[in-house]
């Protein structure tokens, strides 16, 4: 499906032709009302353009605390749009994230057990998405399992029809293949509002789009310039990704503690860079161990913390852009949004995926066309930074 990413929601009146719009919001941390405020907000200006069918995406690791923000807006969504059903499915089987009796596991270990227990932001303690998921809810959490999802299409309308009792309610749904995904997204076909993953996705496109032979034209990209690879993550693929990449290309470590000492590191990294930025990808990382990452909360506090390293590679990536950078990757969701918020990009469109959930986009930066990868930081193998060039 053709599709569109718009950053924020806009306040003029573009015109947008595609298939699927998105409207990306920086929503996951922030107070549970104003998530609220700009999901609804988000939320009216698709129906204002049209669109029947609507998807609250989150991560495939279900980011969130006990207040929020996954509940709180599936609860507004659902009033707002007068009704009374929805699911949560934030399964991703090609990224290994599967869903079994309500439990998220991430590859072979429960959410608990994996890299997640350590993320500075929402550290997830709890595999149970049932258990993560009512606190944060008005609605009726309940689980449709694989001893149903397994049965097809025609077995989950059935567990719908009679498990939909009238009240508001979520369905915490199985998924363990994409096969699953899209019998889930047949049998809850006939749902306005959708929430999950961004595999989910794949079975909805399988479900909604009738034109699946339409040929692909080619994005406007920035090629011929300089590449460079900005990563704020520090989860364990990122870590793994910056150490891969180390082995054969030159890096620039952001030191929060230098940050915080006053040091003028963006200066330092741009003055580091400016005789070696060519077709050879460079790397400006903030990427840490969990105990390093621990121990500058514990200093400094886990919002400061993060707002420093957001806004040095910001401003380094906006630099970079403006001394000939137009091939740009990016690790970290926090760290992306920060990126193209710095950048001026308000528009996004979508091109063909480096691995499962990641694709090459297509953006514009003051006059400037630029190639960008905006990478969740759990994804990806350890060469990502290194393959990606191949598929753009």
């Amino acid at each position: 499906m053709k599709t569109i990413v718009v950053i924020g929601i806009p306040d003029d009146d573009r015109q947008i032709h595609a298939d699927a719009i998105v409207v990306a919001l920086k929503t996951r941390t922030i107070d549970p009302k104003a998530a609220i405020e700009e999901s609804l907000s988000a939320l009216r200006w698709l129906r204002g353009r049209g669109a029947e069918k609507f998807f609250f995406k989150y991560c495939s690791t279900f980011d969130s605390t006990t207040q929020g923000n996954i509940g709180p807006v599936t609860d507004a969504m659902l009033a707002e749009l007068g009704e009374n059903f929805t699911i949560a499915c934030p399964a991703f089987p090609a990224n290994a994230r599967t869903i079994y009796k309500g439990n998220l596991f991430v590859g072979d270990v429960p959410l608990n057990e994996s890299g997640m227990r350590n993320h500075p932001l929402t550290p997830m303690t709890d595999a149970n998405l049932l258990r993560v998921l009512a606190p944060q809810t008005k609605a009726v959490v309940s689980g449709c399992y694989y001893d149903t999802v397994k049965l097809g299409a025609a077995a989950i309308r059935k567990w719908r029809e009679a498990a939909d009792k009238g009240a508001p309610q979520i369905a915490v749904v199985d998924a363990i293949s994409d096969d699953d995904l899209i019998e889930i997204a047949s049998g809850f076909g006939r749902l306005k509002l959708f929430t999950g993953a961004s595999g989910l996705a794949y079975g909805l496109t399988r479900v909604f789009d009738q034109d699946q032979n339409r040929c692909e034209k080619p994005l406007p990209l920035g090629k011929g310039g300089h590449r460079a690879v900005i990563s704020g993550s520090c989860s364990v693929a990122t870590n793994d990704q910056v150490k891969t990449m180390l082995a054969d290309h030159e890096g620039f470590r952001i030191d929060v503690a230098s940050l915080a000492e006053g040091r003028d590191v963006v200066g330092e990294a741009l003055d580091w860079s400016s005789k070696r930025l060519g077709p050879k990808p460079l790397l400006f990382y903030a990427t840490a161990k969990p105990d390093e990452v621990k121990a500058n909360q514990s200093r400094l506090g886990v919002a400061e913390s993060g707002d420093l390293v957001e806004k040095a590679l910001s401003e380094i990536a906006r630099k970079l852009v403006e001394n000939g950078v137009n091939e740009l990757i990016v690790a970290g969701g926090e760290t992306s949004g920060a990126v193209v918020k710095s950048l001026g990009v308000d528009q996004l469109a979508i091109g063909n995926e480096i691995t499962p959930g990641v694709p090459w986009v297509g953006a514009t930066s003051n006059g400037r066309q630029l190639s960008l990868a905006l990478k969740s930081g759990n994804f990806g193998g350890p060469r990502f930074f290194i393959d990606a060039w191949d598929r753009l």
